[in-house]
């Protein structure tokens, strides 16, 4: 018997109690309906908290406006160049041109699907030869939550004495050897996005190393306003900050993130063992050497080439006419249903099957050197993440997903393949 339900890829889950909606109420009771108050304070040492109390806490409106204002703190201007990992979401890198840079995309490595240190120490020597000056940031991206090496990156990044942005917007409680993502480098970035793993409906935050580094970062935020009793701007600010309300159902998330990341956790454990026997499909893990503690937001794994997937023979064949991708009704019409850098047409094949039996499954990141906005950029490349490009598919491991919904789409992956 098949589910009535969609079976979404991350979806937000309130507490139990309900307890956001206490603390919305109380914004709108006393009238802290504002981008400032007492839950963007409170959430902020929730946050501060939660992430080992040694760092600040800025929240912001979305984790795209933290990706900025890291870079910007960073001193990354026009003309400036900043290392960043191609194998990631558009938000780690679209910052890095609002300021007039150029992005350097460094491929990933083979067992993390993350940013590669030989080849980000290659592109760094290498940038300085051409350029004849260091990048200005290094960007890692903790890609569906898991960990990027953070000894190596680190090392390479003090060396050349080179901040780095830690993205951590999927990586959100992710660990490396204990401690916990975002803390390494300059500054950390957190999403608070409607599908991570904690969420204010939007938002984001930045973990900063000191308050001087914050109070820099709230005046940016908040229009680069000095301190004079009349509006006085001496440099461009942004209007950033979190509001009142997002950050009161913040405050409630709080209360559940850890069960919401054990229960990613035990998801994937599930996929793992029921998959494990499936001939063609490969579910992406953690190295097993013990540094890397994955939080797990999305669950991936990879279809061998080899695969025959149902409808297989029709991927590609027709336009996509409708909304994708949580796109909210938009869409920007194509007259070609290809691209000369997509999935395989058993990936393809196989996101249509499980969206016919109201499971929503999609593609990993197609890497950013591949995207057309970027043709021009510096790459260093392996050929790691266009190739995990062309076989990977995340699966479905939000809270609201049960272990009843992981047997029926193992079941419905199974049906796909053709014997």
């Amino acid at each position: 018997m098949e589910k009535c339900k969609t079976i979404y890829l991350c979806l937000a889950h309130m507490s139990e109690d309900g307890i956001e909606q206490k603390y919305v109420k109380e914004a709108f009771d006393t009238n802290w309906v504002v981008p400032l108050g007492p839950n963007v304070n409170a959430f902020e040492d929730d946050l501060k908290s939660f992430i080992g109390n040694k760092n600040e806490v800025v929240a912001l409106s979305a984790g795209t406006a933290a990706v900025h204002l890291a870079l910007l703190a960073c001193g990354v201007g026009p003309g400036d160049e900043v290392l960043v990992q191609s194998f990631t979401f558009c938000a780690s890198s679209h910052p890095i041109t609002y300021l007039g840079a150029t992005p350097v995309f460094i491929d990933s490595e083979s067992d993390t699907w993350n940013m590669d240190p030989m080849l980000l120490e290659e592109a760094i020597k290498d940038r300085i030869a051409k350029t004849g000056k260091k990048p200005k940031a290094i960007v890692p991206v903790a890609l569906y939550g898991m960990p990027y090496d953070c000894n190596r990156i680190m090392e390479i990044a003090n060396r050349y004495a080179i901040p780095v942005i830690e993205d951590a917007a999927e990586g959100f409680g992710s660990k490396f050897n204990g401690q916990t993502l975002g803390t390494f480098g300059k500054f950390g970035v957190l999403s608070f996005n409607g599908n991570k793993m904690i969420t204010t409906s939007g938002g984001g935050a930045l973990i900063c190393e000191n308050s001087e580094s914050k109070n820099k970062i709230m005046w940016y935020a908040t229009q680069a306003r000095e301190a004079y009793p009349y509006y006085q701007h001496e440099e461009i600010g942004y209007n950033y900050r979190m509001s009142n309300i997002c950050a009161g159902i913040g405050r409630g998330q709080m209360t559940v993130a850890g069960i919401h990341i054990a229960h990613h956790k035990h998801i994937q454990a599930l996929y793992e063992k029921l998959l494990a026997d499936v001939e063609g499909i490969s579910v992406h893990k953690q190295p097993s050497t013990g540094e890397y503690d994955s939080n797990f937001w999305l669950c991936t794994m990879t279809l061998d080439p080899s695969l025959r997937i149902q409808g297989q023979e029709n991927a590609y064949k027709e336009v996509i006419k409708t909304a994708v991708g949580g796109a909210a009704g938009v869409i920007h019409a194509v007259d070609c249903a290809t691209t000369d850098c997509q999935p395989n047409d058993n990936v393809e094949a196989l996101r249509i099957f499980m969206l016919s039996k109201r499971i929503e499954a999609r593609p990993v990141w197609k890497p950013m050197h591949k995207q057309p906005v970027y043709r021009q950029a510096p790459a260093y490349v392996n050929g790691v993440s266009e190739a995990i490009f062309k076989i990977g598919m995340c699966l479905p491991a939000g809270p609201y997903v049960t272990d009843s919904d992981v047997h029926y789409i193992v079941d419905c992956i199974k049906k796909a393949i053709v014997e």
